[in-house]
């Protein structure tokens, strides 16, 4: 095995190791499309695209992943979603 491949094979196994959670948000009958949209934007960093798009997931799906890395990163988030009226749950 050459030094290439032993390296690169440490990287994925340490890749593998990485816990990564999810923000999940849930559809609802209460909020319109533009505060969802808003409120990723503003509290995910979404681009308006990104949020029209993940709006759009929620809305025909009932769930979207919104956001994902570590717990102490999106634990924030999902308050800041929470906060806003919105229905998600990190995973």
């Amino acid at each position: 095995m050459s030094t290439k491949e032993k390296i690169s094979e440490e990287l994925l196994l340490e890749e593998e190791t990485v816990k990564q959670n999810e923000i999940v948000l849930f559809n609802d009958d209460v909020n319109t499309f533009d505060h969802v949209i808003e409120t990723l934007i503003a509290v995910c960093d979404h681009t308006p695209e990104q949020a029209e798009q993940c709006s759009l997931i929620v809305h025909y799906n009932g769930k979207c992943t919104v956001k994902t890395g570590e717990y102490n990163d999106l634990a924030p988030q999902c308050s800041g979603l929470l906060n806003a009226g919105l229905s998600a749950e990190i995973v």
